[in-house]
């Protein structure tokens, strides 16, 4: 039985992109059911009678696309397809349904949502990163997160564990390559020593004493510098937060395929909600701690300040990518924990409830055990 997720209750994959609005499927060549690709083979596989089937290898390589050029074809619609998303009102994810499907429900927070879909002009993803870890990975890597979670209430491992909410989709990211040309002004600081005198109380006479005190001296800089950047990863999902998204890496970018319809086939995906020129402005935000290491490396002394930098983006590349995730959403007490694990890694990062009666006995606990060391201390 393979470890990708029906889609009987949750998104479709992303088949129409080969062309308009006309959704592809996988058929078994034995059976005539649908496949669904197998992480642990990296085949497409029928869950009725076994019969596995190969993706076609490549014949090109994972390519970038040209910044400007992709704007200019997001204005002009001339290499975009047309989507029918569909947005969840309780978590806002955009989520696509097939042809023939009305209602289902959202994986992101298990919520119902019924279709009311509008057509909107996306840019074709470039590539995609298959799933490596299977959902029984997955299940058991859950399950030993839940096991470890301190604090948490004692119904959690019982009402947050299900199994059909445990869901595999791809979630939408960009990348971006290029040339950052800085220009800088800000002071550099020289520390050098001077002997200070001192007077202190000596068998109670004044002592006058020397010591060693560091100086700084400050110079006015300016100059610039040049930074490469390569695949500056971005979330183009606003469903599941910027900051889980990023803590999941490392994804291996290298192993990046060019898409394939295949890899999707039984799972799931979200379109991207960020834009390819918001996804930009959250690239540069990226790469300015870079920029400012290199212009505090080019300063130079013992310390840096940056007064002004002003930065030229050239040679601007970027990737529409799909990535793989294993996502869990649960309610606990009427609010919504979603769990994200890595489909390549199996890094997990997850929200959770916390037991207000067993922090409170802890420091209860914690106050008894003080207590009764300063009671001990006291009868000595």
């Amino acid at each position: 039985m393979t470890d990708s997720t029906p889609e009987a209750d949750g998104l479709s994959a992303e088949a129409a992109l080969p062309g308009k609005g006309a959704e592809r499927t996988f058929p078994c060549a034995k059976c005539g059911a649908d496949l669904s690709y197998s992480p642990e083979t990296g085949r497409l596989r029928c869950e009725h009678c076994g019969a596995e089937d190969a993706i076609p290898e490549p014949r090109t390589a994972v390519s970038e696309s040209d910044y400007g050029a992709g704007l200019a074809d997001l204005e002009s619609h001339a290499e975009t397809i047309e989507r029918l998303e569909v947005r969840c009102e309780s978590c806002g994810a955009s989520v696509q349904f097939e042809n023939n499907v009305t209602s289902r429900l959202c994986p992101f927070c298990g919520s119902s949502i019924v279709a009311q879909a509008v057509s909107r002009k996306k840019l074709k993803p470039t590539a995609v990163l298959p799933f490596k870890v299977g959902r029984r990975e997955a299940i058991e890597s859950y399950r030993a997160w839940l096991s470890s979670r301190w604090f948490a209430p004692s119904k959690l491992k019982r009402e947050a564990f299900l199994d059909g909410a445990f869901v595999g989709a791809y979630l939408p990211f960009w990348t971006y390559d290029c040339v950052a040309s800085t220009r800088y002004d800000g002071m550099r600081g020289d520390d050098y020593w001077v002997t200070e005198s001192y007077t202190v109380m000596v068998n109670g006479r004044p002592t006058t004493q020397t010591r060693q005190v560091r100086r700084t001296r400050w110079t006015p800089v300016s100059g610039s510098v040049v930074d490469d950047f390569d695949d500056v990863l971005i979330p183009a999902s606003r469903t599941l937060s910027f900051e889980d998204q990023v803590n999941a890496e490392p994804w291996g970018l290298e192993s990046l395929v060019p898409y394939d319809a295949g890899y999707l086939a039984g799972f799931r995906c979200e379109s991207y909600a960020v834009t390819l020129s918001e996804g930009f402005e959250g690239a540069k935000h990226r790469m300015r701690p870079t920029i400012e290491s290199s212009i505090c490396a080019d300063i130079g002394g013992d310390h840096q300040r940056i007064g002004s930098m002003h930065t030229a983006y050239d040679r601007v590349t970027f990737k529409h990518i799909l990535l793989p995730v294993w996502v869990s959403a649960y309610r606990f007490h009427r609010r919504v924990y979603r769990v994200l694990i890595n489909g390549r890694t199996g890094e997990l990062v997850g929200d959770r409830p916390y037991s207000g009666w067993k922090i409170t006995g802890l420091v209860l606990a914690c106050l008894t055990v003080i207590g009764v060391i300063v009671l001990i201390a006291s009868m000595r």
